[in-house]
C-alpha cells in the first residue's frame, strides 16, 4: 500500500512513521508512506496558505488553490488514490471496521486540516471521505492522521508478526478485548486466573469470550447492540444481568462473574 499525507508540518510524522511496527513495515516494503508540505504549492515569496474567513470570525482558513494543487499533483505521481481523506472533527467517527475497509485499498491520500479548516470548495469537489477520531478538537489533522494510519497499517497482511494478533483486538468483532496476562503467574499477591494455566484451550476460549462480553457490558454496553451474539453469548449475558439484579438486592456482587 502507498499512503500520501498532505500537511503543513511534515516533520511531525518522522518519529511516528520511522519507528516500531510502521517503521518495520516500510523497511520491509509492505507499505510506503510519504509526506508532502502543502506550502510547496503556495505562490508568492512567503508561501501563504491561509486567509481570513469570508463573513468574519476568528481564525484562518486554508486557501483552496494550494490545497487543490497539492492534491492533484500528489495524486498524479502514480496510480490514482482509492480514497482522498480529510481529517476533520466534522467527519464520520473512525472505527475498527473503517480501518479494515481502508486496509484493503492500494493507495490512500490524507489531507491534514489546520487552523479553522479548509475552504468548503475543496471538501465538496476533491474529498471522497471525511474522518474524525472523536468528538473533540485538536490544533490540526496531523495527530488524527497518525492515529488513522497506524490503525490501518497494522491490519495489512504481513505487517504484524502474528496474523492472529489483530484478529483478537478490541472492536475487531465488535467487543472489547478480554484481559491479558503474562509471567509471573503471581505478582504482588495477584494471581493469573487458573483457567489460563490449565492448558485446556476450549475452556480458555470460552473464558476469553465471556470476559470480552463482560468487559463490553460494563464499559461500552451500546456496542452489544451491533454484535452478532451466539445463543451461548446471550445466555451468558442474561445470567450476568440476573446476577447483577440479585447482587443489587443483596448489596454483594456475584464473584462468579466479576471481571478479572
Amino acid at each position: 500500500m502507498r499512503i500520501d499525507v498532505l500537511t503543513l508540518f511534515p516533520q511531525m510524522f518522522t518519529a511516528v512513521f520511522n519507528e516500531s511496527v510502521i517503521g518495520r513495515a516500510q523497511e520491509n516494503r509492505v507499505v510506503q508512506i510519504l509526506t508532502h508540505n502543502i506550502r510547496d504549492w503556495a505562490e508568492g515569496k512567503h508561501r501563504v496558505v491561509d486567509d481570513t474567513p469570508y463573513g468574519g470570525g476568528p481564525g484562518m482558513v486554508l486557501k483552496p488553490e494550494p490545497v487543490a494543487q497539492a492534491i492533484r499533483s500528489v495524486a498524479a505521481l502514480t496510480d490514482q488514490p482509492d480514497e482522498v481523506i480529510l481529517l476533520t472533527p466534522q467527519g464520520s467517527v473512525f472505527t475498527q471496521q473503517a480501518a479494515q475497509k481502508l486496509a484493503e485499498k492500494k493507495r490512500l491520500l490524507f489531507i491534514c486540516g489546520h487552523y479553522e479548516g479548509v475552504d468548503e470548495r475543496i471538501r465538496t469537489t476533491l474529498i471522497t471521505q471525511e474522518l474524525s477520531i472523536g468528538d473533540y478538537v485538536l490544533t490540526g489533522g496531523e495527530l488524527p492522521a497518525m492515529v488513522v494510519i497506524d490503525a490501518i497499517v497494522r491490519l495489512i497482511p504481513g505487517v504484524l508478526g502474528c496474523t492472529a494478533s489483530h484478529q483478537e483486538d478490541s472492536f475487531q468483532e465488535g467487543l472489547l478485548e478480554y484481559p491479558q496476562y503474562t509471567r509471573p503467574a503471581v505478582w504482588r499477591d495477584m494471581a493469573v486466573p487458573p483457567v489460563l494455566l490449565s492448558g485446556d484451550h476450549g475452556k480458555i476460549k470460552t473464558w476469553r469470550r465471556q470476559q470480552s462480553l463482560l468487559r463490553t457490558l460494563k464499559r461500552r454496553p451500546e456496542l452489544l447492540e451491533q454484535v452478532d451474539l451466539t445463543p451461548e453469548d446471550q445466555e451468558f449475558l442474561n445470567q450476568l444481568k440476573l446476577s447483577e439484579t440479585k447482587g443489587g438486592e443483596d448489596s454483594e456482587p456475584n464473584s462468579g462473574f466479576r471481571e478479572c
